[in-house]
């Protein structure tokens, strides 16, 4: 039986016209304000427009080199073209009997992200489909950011390594949804842990933060990226080295909010250098972690199958 794997995840607007439709699908059906939607394509433009989707398939197609003749990968967005269902219609239509849907956030939050789990089951249409969900610690994951980070590191000479700050980034939310599910921020967290300790940094030489607050003015969760930064200047430092936990592939988080606006705040600061560690996007080692978050989570699932009814209930 072929397994079919579709990797999902938000989508991006196809151009600049295309970005007020598409915040209004991400806010649920609520067209964005005229200043807010000038900001957004403001930023789009400053980018030159995310490159999201372009890196989900190619992460799609490495995925299916390395999974081999049994498997068939697509990719899904859940706020743009290709959308999720699309994706799983090609599955089924080449001859997939089953679907894993793999969100391509490792912290899994079913109120966040339960819109991808309903997706996925819709489009599946009889076909048996499954969602991956955290998978947070993996340790093939792990060793990716990790390796990062020593990579950004190992530009310092010995002397110096040891006093780079290091800023482990999550996107921030607002507080309502993680007093309503702390376990996710508990997720976010326990990967910066993981990472950290992989990476072998010191207690005192990390720290979490969340970037990219949305535009509401509700409370959103702190300590925020922009607000570090000027406090490290303030301690002495001249360089600091940013590695999000969370955003998988390039887009406008990272390559705006990081690259743009981040630096913008360090300079503006003192800071000299802000560095921030290259996204796993479609390199060999992020999609062979991908590979194992697949096998284990298809070993679960055969094993679950497996199993007498009275055991599952």
């Amino acid at each position: 039986m072929l397994t079919g794997v579709v990797l999902m995840t938000y989508g991006s607007p196809r151009d600049l016209d295309d970005v007020g439709a598409y915040i209004t699908r991400v806010r649920g059906g609520r067209a964005p304000d005229a200043s807010l939607l000038a900001e957004f394509r403001r930023r789009y433009a400053a980018i030159g427009m995310s490159p999201l989707i372009e890196i989900t398939q190619r992460q799609a197609s490495a995925l299916a080199d390395l999974l081999g003749r049994d498997y068939l990968v697509a990719a899904g967005m859940r706020f743009s073209a290709p959308n999720i269902a699309v994706a799983v219609g090609s599955l089924v239509d080449r001859g997939a009997g089953r679907i894993l849907g793999l969100i391509l956030s490792p912290q899994y939050s079913p109120t966040l992200m339960g819109g991808y789990d309903q997706a996925l089951q819709n489009a599946a249409a009889g076909v048996p489909a499954r969602i991956v969900r955290a998978w947070h610690l993996n340790p093939a994951f792990i060793d990716v950011l990790a390796s990062r980070i020593r990579g950004a590191l190992a530009r310092y000479s010995d002397g110096q390594r040891d006093r780079i700050p290091i800023l482990l980034t999550a996107h921030s939310l607002p507080r309502r949804v993680v007093e309503r599910e702390p376990e996710y921020v508990d997720q976010l967290r326990d990967t910066a842990h993981a990472v950290a300790a992989r990476a072998l940094l010191a207690a005192d030489q990390w720290s979490f933060v969340y970037q990219s607050a949305g535009h509401t003015p509700e409370e959103w969760l702190k300590p925020d990226l922009l607000d570090v930064l000027p406090q490290l200047a303030a301690a002495g430092h001249t360089d600091v080295v940013v590695a999000p936990v969370q955003f998988l592939a390039d887009h406008l988080e990272t390559l705006y909010d990081v690259d743009i606006a981040g630096r913008e705040q360090a300079l503006a600061a003192g800071i000299r250098v802000l560095t921030r560690i290259d996204a796993p996007n479609s390199e060999p080692d992020f999609v062979a972690a991908l590979g194992n978050v697949v096998q284990g989570e298809l070993a679960a699932w055969d094993l679950a199958v497996r199993r007498p009814a009275w055991a599952r209930a």
